[in-house]
């Protein structure tokens, strides 16, 4: 594991900083409506897809990867299993659908990088899964703190949930380190401890969130993240698939106004009642004399979305 700079401290990098300040989790899962996870058993470079290898001369597998998952909106990230790994067996992809009511996996084998051409292209569909899956992020050649606190995290997960359990190269957010996204859902939780890993797991499986980690779902844009959180503030249900967007609506600088629909409670029968949610929120650029990153520089900006009306129809 490279921990990077050698004058590193746990107490004093990004996350625990980011701890200090409280930094909200709030709206801070960035944009993925669909993956492509990439099996890889060598060590990570600081960006993940320069290890990818082409075994014919051309362009580098990489950066034609990336470009393909840009034209396609897919995020790729590597992923390898925690502790030793049985390198007998073949590597495997994974495709992943965040899309709200598209939620879905699939895995295939991948023979070689190159093979990954073929999946992007449709050419090999893979098996559907339904086993969720877990990304712990432990990329530390990109953040110290992703790995520091992203190990113990993928430990406990592993120990409970081996076959769904995977390390990640890096998803954005170091400063909440540990980082865990919990697929098909794209949902993002920060600052997760290792005590608290498998109740994100559990709660999923039972189809709720855990609020006050959640940092949002990357199926969502972060103007729809903030209305779900303060719609579940204010007590409306945690449910995975509750307060779903109906439409989006800039009202000013800065400023959404969004309906969510909500099933909270039931109408006069035992069906649920579905009701509409409007929910004003605005945006506002800090400035904090702090690193966001433990490469990044200080000063540095921070968004915070605030809340101004929220009515239930």
């Amino acid at each position: 594991m490279d921990l990077g700079d050698i004058r590193y401290r746990p107490e004093t990098g990004c996350a625990a900083q980011a701890d200090l300040r409280h930094d909200s989790l709030t709206a801070t899962a960035p944009p993925a409506e669909r993956w492509l996870l990439i099996e890889s058993r060598s060590a990570w470079p600081r960006q993940a897809l320069t290890s990818l290898r082409n075994s014919s001369s051309g362009a580098e597998l990489g950066d034609v990867v990336a470009r393909r998952c840009r034209e396609l909106s897919i995020r790729p990230v590597l992923i390898r299993r925690y502790g030793r790994v049985d390198r007998t067996g073949p590597r495997r992809w994974g495709l992943v659908d965040c899309r709200p009511g598209r939620e879905l996996v699939r895995w295939g084998d991948l023979p070689t990088d190159e093979h990954l051409l073929n999946v992007l292209a449709g050419k090999d569909l893979g098996l559907v899964s339904t086993a969720p899956v877990y990304l712990v992020c432990t990329h530390g050649r990109h953040d110290a703190c992703c790995a520091v606190r992203g190990r113990p995290v993928a430990a406990a997960l592993t120990a409970a949930y081996p076959e769904r359990t995977w390390e990640c190269s890096h998803i954005g957010g170091d400063r909440f380190a540990a980082n865990i996204v919990v697929l098909p859902h794209g949902l993002f939780y920060g600052h997760v401890a290792p005590t608290r890993a498998v109740e994100l797991a559990k709660q999923y499986d039972e189809g709720a969130v855990v609020p006050d980690l959640l940092r949002g779902s990357g199926a969502f844009v972060p103007p729809v993240q903030a209305a779900q959180h303060f719609a579940r503030a204010a007590g409306h249900s945690p449910a995975v698939d509750n307060l779903l967007p109906q439409t989006v609506e800039v009202i000013g600088e800065h400023r959404w106004r969004i309906l969510l629909a909500s099933t909270n409670g039931t109408a006069s029968g035992s069906s649920p009642a579905r009701r509409l949610i409007a929910v004003e929120v605005s945006a506002r650029l800090d400035t904090v004399d702090a690193r966001l990153t433990c490469a990044g520089s200080s000063p540095a900006q921070i968004r915070h979305f605030e809340l101004h009306n929220l009515t239930t129809a």
